[in-house]
């Protein structure tokens, strides 16, 4: 055997070190991975859709900052932050020491900092108060008075009635696309430091994990009512546990397996057309939330879901969330897979729309059908999905030979309403023929 050369020597016994600490390390990595929330996405998944994780205008937090096409936000973000000072009666520096206890937290947020936010965290901080600064005064402007149930009024926020982003010009045409990149996974701010930046009277007078939540709500959805949604890691977390929201005073159809029925398999569930073929009615959900999918007794219940241009991003965004934050679930990505299976061209996304599951605001029933089969690459159904269930109920439904009769006759004569005059008129002379022989026989019998 060749003798070792000093740096494999150096490398055999660092391996052998570490397998000694095997168990300390470990513990160390299960601490910074509990506290990662904010995810620097792998080539792998931005590949498939580079536009899709990418701010547009602004960016929040280290990963996108200095990027040449989002500086001239900077600006803007700048004059938020003296407004906002103004307004909290409070010196920069109360802020800076409230981060400064909190800096480590702060940055064990991002799952991967360059070592510039690693090692100048006076730097660090000073990003952090801007962007966040931003972001609230971009969640009040936009939240509606108690009063009169309308959105702030730039001029009572200290702001000019012309301003670019805050006046009621701006919220219009800027608005959409601040609101879209602060749902991208890579431009989130940690929710501990919204926390910290509201002011004591705020903190003192609200439950400040729901006080937020409900300007994301208001925001993201300003004529939902308000929903009780927990500690949130940032926005984009906040956002989905919208979507996953049920009221608990709402009756939900429950979706049980049967007695010794298998849970699991690769089963497809039909395409919402053949679903309606084989009789199974297709029904909005009382619930809204996107994991109150169920079958039961012929009907699938389905939340409705509103598709516009925001949709694809947003959806891909939440997906990779539930991918790489271990703690998150999988609600959203087992959703998508189940729309993907029960939408393959236009004539399911118009019988959806038909049922009021989807409303279409981005032109043709084809785009819709397009985009929820692109947002279903790579992803797999998780195996303890109660979907699972609703695909296996669905199919032996649908494979019942009643059913599959029922399908064959509307597929092959009920496509058009000409066949279908057609299937009636030949039920018509066959009746017709039956009487003219009974009552040829009758006569004969007679005679």
């Amino acid at each position: 055997m060749a003798a070792l050369k000093m740096e494999d020597k150096s490398w055999v016994i660092k391996v052998n070190e570490d397998v000694s600490k095997l168990s300390e390390i470990t513990g160390a990595e299960k601490r910074n991975w509990e506290l990662h929330s904010i995810y620097k996405l792998p080539a792998c998944v931005t590949d498939l859709n580079k536009n899709a994780y990418k701010p547009r205008a602004i960016s929040f937090g280290p990963y996108h900052y200095g990027d040449p096409k989002l500086y001239p936000m900077e600006a803007h973000k700048h004059r938020a932050l003296l407004h906002f000072l103004k307004k909290s009666r409070k010196p920069l520096d109360f802020y800076v020491c409230e981060l400064n206890s909190v800096v480590r937290y702060l940055k064990d947020a991002y799952d991967s900092l360059d070592d510039k936010w690693e090692h100048d965290s006076e730097a660090f901080v000073q990003l952090m108060i801007r962007d966040g600064c931003f972001m609230l005064e971009v969640l009040r402007a936009c939240s509606p008075n108690d009063s009169d149930g309308q959105a702030t009024r730039a001029e009572d926020e200290g702001y000019a009635e012309n301003d670019p982003i805050f006046s009621n010009h701006g919220k219009l045409y800027m608005m959409p696309y601040i609101k879209r990149d602060m749902l991208m996974l890579e431009n989130q701010l940690p929710m501990l430091l919204l926390n910290k930046l509201l002011s004591p009277d705020e903190q003192a007078m609200n439950d400040e994990d729901e006080y937020i939540n409900r300007l994301i709500l208001q925001f993201s959805f300003p004529s939902t009512p308000h929903k009780r949604l927990g500690r949130c890691k940032h926005v984009l977390d906040a956002y989905r546990k919208s979507l996953l929201w049920e009221d608990p005073d709402i009756p939900k159809f429950e979706t049980r397996p049967y007695i010794g029925f298998s849970v699991g398999g690769d089963d497809i569930v039909p395409s919402a057309a053949q679903l309606h073929e084989a009789g199974i009615v297709i029904q909005r959900n009382t619930t809204g939330s996107l994991t109150d999918i169920s079958f039961s007794h012929g009907i699938l219940r389905l939340p409705q879901i509103v598709v516009d241009d925001t949709s694809e991003p947003v959806f891909l965004n939440l997906i990779a969330f539930e991918r790489f934050h271990v703690d998150a679930g999988n609600e959203v990505t087992s959703y998508i897979s189940f729309m993907d299976d029960i939408i393959d061209n236009a004539k399911d996304v118009s019988l959806l729309h038909s049922r009021e599951i989807i409303h279409n605001a981005i032109g043709s029933d084809k785009a819709v059908a397009q985009l929820f089969n692109s947002l279903s690459k790579d992803i797999t159904l998780d195996p303890e999905s109660h979907l699972i269930v609703v695909r296996k109920r669905a199919n032996q439904y649908s494979k019942r030979h009643w059913n599959q009769w029922r399908a064959n006759l509307i597929h092959n004569y009920f496509t058009s309403p000409w066949a279908i005059l057609s299937v009636i008129a030949a039920i018509f002379l066959f009746g017709l023929t039956i009487v003219q022989t009974v009552y040829t026989i009758g006569q004969y019998y007679q005679s």
